[in-house]
């Protein structure tokens, strides 16, 4: 059997085992504006949009309010307009610099649907390719990635930068 090392991801075991059951992985990275080490791709005023650190595939995004909320229901009409709005502008932008085939586009609501954070409402949207489930993903249950978070992270900024100027 061929190993693969994924070390990064002992930084997510860790951490995740030490995080109390009540805390949010989003709230920090909404209030430090570390950018970068956080792998934001965008700040609205009610919304922000930032790579997955351990995504299914390249490009693997995470919309959200700033507000700390579970539940679709309790966001405000503005809220829920500027979090779509986002969604839109992400999905703009992974076109612009990706160029997939197709995306998945999904919202787990409560731990039982899936949600790894079920306290912080977010969406997640998954650019998709064609042939990107080959063998690694179906019989290791491992995906590889071609391009390092912060590279990608930069080329969706800066698409979104471009986007909102109207190139």
């Amino acid at each position: 059997m061929e190993n693969l090392w994924a070390p990064w991801r002992m930084s997510y075991i860790k951490k995740e085992a030490n995080r109390p059951a009540d805390s949010c992985l989003f709230c920090p990275i909404i209030a430090e504006a570390e950018d970068e080490r956080d792998l934001v791709a965008h700040r609205a005023p009610l919304s922000i949009a930032l790579l997955n650190k351990y995504p299914y595939n390249t490009g693997h995004s995470l919309i959200l309010p700033r507000r700390h909320l579970a539940e679709l229901d309790e966001l405000e009409p503005d809220e829920m307009l500027e979090l779509m709005e986002t969604v839109r502008l992400c999905l703009r932008a992974l076109r612009r610099v990706l160029k997939p085939n197709g995306f998945n586009l999904g919202l787990n609501l409560g731990k039982i649907a899936g949600a790894g954070i079920p306290g912080h409402l977010h969406f997640h949207l998954v650019p998709r390719w064609d042939g990107d489930h080959n063998f690694m993903a179906v019989t290791a249950d491992t995906r590889v990635l071609p391009e390092m978070l912060p590279v990608t992270r930069e080329k969706i900024a800066n698409a979104i930068v471009q986007i909102l100027a109207g190139k």
